[in-house]
């Protein structure tokens, strides 16, 4: 921990949690929300309280800010980056987060609603946080810790940094990004702008958590065609849309390549929404594997299921459209070693186990890696992310705030 630093990042997480800034899926404007330029404008106004005069909200929504080097040391540009947006999956207004001081194994009954409970017995994680100050929603919305915990880290660093003129370290870049939940987030990122030579996402789990893989992705559009008649008249002549799509989703394997049976190293094919009416139905499927030949078999399979189903309907037909989400980035972190070792460092010199993993998921940093910054990503204490359950502890997320410091320390000793 920063000796005689007053930590500012509980304060922060909890007024930045109450903007309601979820991305929307089928906005088509950037950000898809107001409520995140709202979140990031606030943003700015602080970074321009501490000192850092360049912070500024670019069109897009994105904050770009910059704390200049205190060393005279020729050294590498360092970005942070964390993402303003939450899940579209579970409501986020109305945030009303509780600390949960000094917890010590009780069962935590979110007050909104008391059916929701998060038991130590179900989370072995809350084992190791004993006397930890635990921070979680009310029981009716999501809390915001996907990614507002790691925005509010990297706000507390900016603070330690700026109050701490004398600790030598190079030139540190913030970038704070929309719409990452929907896939966006790195949509309009001006690299050349940002000028980092590598950076780290803060979008992860426990303590000690340091990713450097990431799942391939992409999404599958199918849109099925039938055709329409009145149905008091339909004898032979309907072909039904809505049932293609039911059968379609019924010809998917029950045990395995879906999200509720596998873990691990193991991908899934699995479907997010289906919308239409009985002339024309449309379903998203996001496929995901840790290589691109997995992520191809998955590919085939979904439209060879596709074309058998469609086959069994006289005059049906489909469309399949594919779009690119995020490669692995270990494809590139394996070429920049040393990204991923200085986090490794920093952690170790604070006595933190180091849990060096994959993530069944995508950060910022599978897409920013592939665009020329090399990105992990580095733990900022959140879990149950995207449910009402979701938690953060504090002194998780200022262990974060210590370990960027830590990194940069080192970064300054080595080169």
């Amino acid at each position: 921990m920063l000796e005689r630093y007053a930590y500012t990042v509980e304060q922060r997480f909890l007024r930045y949690v109450q903007i309601d800034t979820q991305s929307n899926p089928e906005s088509l404007s950037f950000p898809s929300t107001k409520g995140q330029r709202t979140l990031s404008e606030l943003l700015v106004k602080e970074l321009h309280e501490m000192g850092i005069t360049d912070a500024a909200v670019d069109e897009w929504g994105y904050v770009y800010a910059t704390i200049e080097a205190t060393s005279p040391k020729p050294l590498p540009v360092i970005c942070f980056c964390s993402h303003v947006d939450t899940a579209p999956d579970c409501s986020g207004a109305g945030v009303k987060p509780i600390v949960h001081r000094n917890y010590q194994g009780q069962d935590i009954v979110l007050p909104d609603d008391p059916s929701q409970v998060i038991k130590e017995s179900e989370h072995p994680y809350l084992k190791e946080k004993h006397g930890h100050d635990i921070i979680t929603a009310s029981g009716t919305t999501l809390l915001g810790a996907d990614d507002k915990a790691g925005v509010a880290i990297i706000m507390d660093l900016a603070n330690y940094l700026m109050t701490h003129p004398t600790l030598p370290h190079g030139k540190v870049r913030l970038l704070f990004t929309p719409d990452e939940e929907i896939g966006k987030g790195t949509a309009h990122v001006d690299l050349a702008k940002l000028g980092a030579d590598f950076g780290y996402t803060l979008d992860g789990g426990d303590l000690g958590s340091l990713e450097d893989e990431s799942f391939c992705a992409d999404e599958i559009k199918i849109t099925l065609q039938g055709i329409i008649v009145h149905p008091g008249y339909a004898k032979d002549k309907l072909v039904n849309a809505v049932k293609i799509a039911g059968a379609l989703l019924s010809s998917l394997p029950l045990k395995g390549l879906s999200p509720e049976t596998t873990t691990g190293r193991e991908g899934f094919i699995h479907p997010i929404s289906i919308s239409g009416l009985s002339e024309e139905c449309t379903l998203h499927f996001l496929l995901r594997d840790f290589d691109e030949s997995g992520l191809r078999e998955k590919e085939e399979l979904l439209k060879r299921l596709t074309e058998e189903v469609v086959g069994r309907y006289p005059g049906a037909s489909y469309a399949w459209v594919k779009t690119e989400q995020y490669r692995n980035m270990k494809e590139v972190l394996d070429r920049h070693p040393q990204v991923v070792a200085l986090a490794k460092e920093a952690m170790e010199r604070m006595q933190i186990a180091v849990k060096q993993e994959s993530i069944r998921g995508g950060t910022d940093g599978s897409r920013l890696s592939f665009m020329g910054l090399p990105c992990p990503n580095i733990f900022a204490g959140q879990q149950l992310i995207h449910s009402k359950r979701e938690f953060v502890s504090v002194q998780d997320m200022q262990q974060a705030v210590a370990v960027l410091a830590q990194l940069l320390s080192i970064c300054e000793e080595k080169t």
